[in-house]
């Protein structure tokens, strides 16, 4: 009886896990559509076209992205709430690389210090993003542990 349950919650699991990879397949191609839109030369020629100030027209698509991930994220159910931390761990861990490459470049290119250091900015940030949502899994994963 003990082992069906177990299966039965393994597979439940990965139900879960799967759900959560199409929710974070979705988020992602919303943003990048929304990087897409809000790219510096379409924003420039959308308001050439239009008359509307380039700021504006940035600041328009940063307010519907916050409104478009607030309710992606709000939407998920709490049981994928752990695979999905997971995968912002996974993205995180990209602006890591991202990071590393802009400390590397500037200091091998040009020695820029601006872009060194908003790199190592970036770098620290997104360590202690991966490192508080590894922190957040574990006591998660913990709940469903069972308790001697």
């Amino acid at each position: 009886m003990a082992q069906m349950t177990a299966i039965e919650a393994a597979q439940a699991a990965k139900q879960a896990a799967e759900q959560a990879l199409s929710a974070a397949e979705k988020a992602q191609n919303l943003a990048d559509q929304a990087m897409m839109t809000a790219d510096a030369g379409a924003a420039d020629v959308a308001g050439a076209a239009t008359g509307i100030d380039p700021f504006v027209f940035r600041f328009t698509i940063f307010v519907l992205a916050i409104f478009v991930g607030y309710f992606v994220v709000w939407s998920v159910t709490p049981a994928l709430h752990t695979p999905l931390m997971a995968v912002t761990n996974a993205i995180s861990s990209v602006i890591v690389v991202g990071a590393l490459l802009a400390i590397g470049a500037g200091a091998v290119a040009s020695g820029n210090p601006v872009a060194m250091g908003l790199g190592f900015f970036a770098l620290i940030l997104a360590s202690v993003n991966i490192f508080g949502g590894f922190l957040v899994t574990q006591r998660m994963l913990a709940m469903y542990k069972k308790k001697n």
